[in-house]
């Protein structure tokens, strides 16, 4: 693939629900490229960007893939993101790296959950879109219908500047508004006709709507339309792009990827309305040197800067970076230095990707997307100038929502199970990997079920380790709820050096984790001893005496005891005090306390209802409530135990447009009618 200035390059997401046929619009565009002979099929599982076979398998994306287009002298780099909500790391990282976006809308479906959720992701960063409504050529499709639920879910600036043409319920192309011109699809290809008569007055009709949101985008062409009542052509094409850019406007595009119709215009105005990388607002960075904020303008004149948006672990062939490059050139040779790891490397290997498929390439210009391979560097990572270091702020990265626990079912297995999930977790970052020591599991925290699916089929297909699947245990706690004193006496006689330590010990509840105090006097135990007792009763601390649990919130005051000159020493002492606590204890109105999170939960208002009271059922607080953007999100606080699969019960009470964030506040105690419960389950 050959160079290409920054002013010809256009840096595009393609995204919508799950199932609208974004990867089916990508393999299409290929085909009108020319970038492939034959079009792959998701049936047919033989696509360019769902190459993994996890993807495969399911028919569905699972992972970002990198697909660089050729159209007449430009480059378009479209990033094919998956649909599925649990994977909004991907979405996250992409709409960091782009500067516009296709939004594919299913015909027949109209405005999805997914729909409404990019659709806010991508105008939070004022991100241009263009809108295509994929399948057309299905029975029975009321484009009316699908425009007027565009206008109402997405905003009044949705703009159609195409319309679909159709006799006998068939889908046979579309005008295309702006040039005034008709395409018609033969059966095999599509070509331009003449606008159909009984069609004119539709066209004229939209054409004159554009005109007028055309005109409101400068002063000069709303006196222009004024005055002659039209906008030229190349003005109107002018003023659109305005319009888009700000994000005053939002076409609406017409098609089918299956067919390839529709295709073409839209690869016309990706080119003509979404902006170059070194349009709209620069970059601002870091300069590590200097510790203040830098603006870096998308120039090859600048010093080079790239940003990391997505890491692919390959067995075979190591660690691949997608890098886009801020600022300057990158090229094969090159020293750079890795900001975050403060690693200087020499660049060994610089190519672009199409799916799998590595395409090799010397040199890359500022604005463009390019790969680096075998280097140990993450998602989120900058890479810069040696001279000129800078470092651009990471995408928040999104924190599980739903924990499972995993045990390889070969034993043989152990460590490469370990090796595995951390090379997905490099992967991935909205996936992470942890040992529970309290209750000896080992953990998998991802966005959902699904989510958590593809990494275990990916550690069978890619790593070949099989697991069995079990529910996350909950780390409970355990402490006191009354003041009591404990004595201890630890004596051993057993011919030679004995043992001796001898302490009285007052526990009582606090708010700090452990505390310890001494209020010794006359020398009754040697301060040389005191950090024995506080060890003794810390790692006593860590099995409680209900359930096993760590016991937290308490302090321990030595205020007593007695030694021995000969037989006493440091073991006897942290005897002693294990004693103390296990003779007080008894008395002490022992209790479980549950782990607290703090929810946040965002949903639509007509679900507001619904999902307060479940989280009432669930022995949950409410704390208050916010509106952002047409959405409700309301702060809870609930017991970890009670939400532990709540992802799948939210997304089941709001038609899968609900989500949450949740975060450990503390610990609080358990309602007795649950301890027994509790205590049998853990001790079984």
């Amino acid at each position: 693939m050959r160079e290409y200035a920054t002013n010809k390059i256009r840096n595009i997401a393609v995204v919508g629900h799950q199932g609208t046929g974004k990867t089916s619009l990508v393999e299409a565009i290929l085909y009108a490229t020319k970038a492939i002979e034959k079009k792959g099929e998701i049936e047919k599982k033989n696509t360019v960007s769902d190459y993994l076979l996890e993807e495969k398998n399911k028919m569905s994306s699972f992972s970002l893939s990198l697909i660089p287009v050729e159209w007449k002298d430009y480059k378009l780099n479209l990033l094919d993101v998956p649909g599925g909500d649990e994977f909004i790391g991907d979405l996250d990282q992409t709409l960091e790296v782009v500067k516009g976006a296709i939004i594919v809308i299913d015909a027949t479906k109209g405005v999805e959950v997914g729909t409404e959720r990019v659709w806010r992701e991508i105008r939070k960063r004022h991100i241009p879109a263009v809108l295509f409504v994929n399948k057309m050529d299905q029975p029975n499709i009321k484009f009316d219908q699908c425009l007027e639920e565009i206008r109402t879910k997405l905003g009044k600036k949705a703009v159609p500047l195409t319309w679909p043409l159709g006799r006998d319920e068939k889908f046979d192309g579309f005008v295309n508004v702006v040039e005034n011109k008709a395409r018609i699809y033969d059966g095999v290809d599509s070509h331009d006709a003449p606008v159909w008569e009984d069609k004119k007055k539709v066209v004229d009709d939209l054409r004159t709507m554009i005109m007028e949101s055309v005109a409101e985008t400068s002063e000069e062409l709303l006196d222009l339309f004024f005055e002659t009542g039209s906008i030229p052509e190349e003005d109107m094409k002018k003023g659109l792009r305005i319009g888009i850019m700000n994000g005053e406007l939002t076409p609406v595009l017409v098609g089918s990827a299956g067919k390839t119709v529709g295709v073409r215009t839209l690869l016309e105005m990706l080119v003509d309305y979404l902006p170059a990388p070194n349009e709209l607002a620069p970059l601002i960075g870091i300069d590590i040197n200097t510790k203040k904020e830098v603006n870096r303008r998308t120039t090859n004149e600048e010093p080079f800067s790239g940003y990391i948006f997505k890491t692919i672990v390959d067995p075979f062939l190591g660690t691949i970076n997608l890098v886009k490059i801020n600022s300057g050139t990158l090229r094969n040779g090159q020293e750079i230095i890795n900001v975050d790891q403060n690693k200087t490397v020499k660049i060994a290997n610089v190519f672009t990707m199409r799916g799998k498929e590595q395409i090799s390439q010397d040199l890359f210009n500022a604005g463009d997307i390019c790969a680096v391979a075998k280097l140990d560097f993450r998602t989120g990572e900058t890479i810069s100038d040696v001279k000129n270091p800078i470092k651009y702020k990471e995408v928040y990265t999104r924190t599980p929502v739903i924990y499972l626990a995993i045990h390889p079912k070969n034993r043989n297995d152990e460590d490469k199970i370990s090796s595995a999930l951390q090379k997905i977790n490099f992967e991935d970052p909205t996936f992470v990997v942890t040992r529970n020591k309290e209750t000896a599991q080992l953990l998998i925290g991802g966005q959902g079920i699904t989510h958590l699916g593809y990494v275990l089929e990916k550690l069978k297909n890619l790593y070949k380790v099989d697991v069995d699947i079990m529910d996350q245990k909950i780390s409970y706690r355990e402490t006191i709820k009354k003041l009591v004193n404990g004595e201890g006496k630890h004596k051993k006689q057993s011919g030679g050096a004995g043992q001796y330590g001898h302490v009285f010990i007052r526990f009582e509840p606090t708010t700090s984790n452990f505390e310890f105090a001494s209020e010794v006097v006359g020398g009754a135990v040697p301060k040389g001893y005191f950090p024995a007792v506080e060890k003794g009763l810390q790692e006593t601390f860590e099995k409680g005496p209900l359930a096993g649990f760590p016991v937290i919130n308490v302090k321990a005051t030595l205020y007593d005891g007695s030694y021995h000159d000969v037989d006493s020493n440091e073991i006897s002492f942290k005897l002693a005090a294990a004693l103390a606590f296990k003779n007080a204890v008894l008395e002490a109105n022992a209790t479980i306390l549950e782990p607290i999170l703090k929810l946040d939960v965002t949903v639509k208002d007509e679900y507001v209802g619904d999902v307060m009271g479940d989280l009432n059922k669930r022995r949950g607080r409410i704390l208050g409530m916010d509106q952002k953007e047409g959405y409700q999100i309301i702060q809870a606080e609930v017991p970890e135990s009670e939400v532990t699969k709540y992802v799948i019960d939210l997304k089941a009470m709001t038609q899968g447009s609900g989500n949450f964030k949740r975060e450990f506040l503390r610990y609080e105690e358990v309602p007795n009618h649950l301890i027994d419960k509790i205590i049998l389950e853990y001790k079984k």
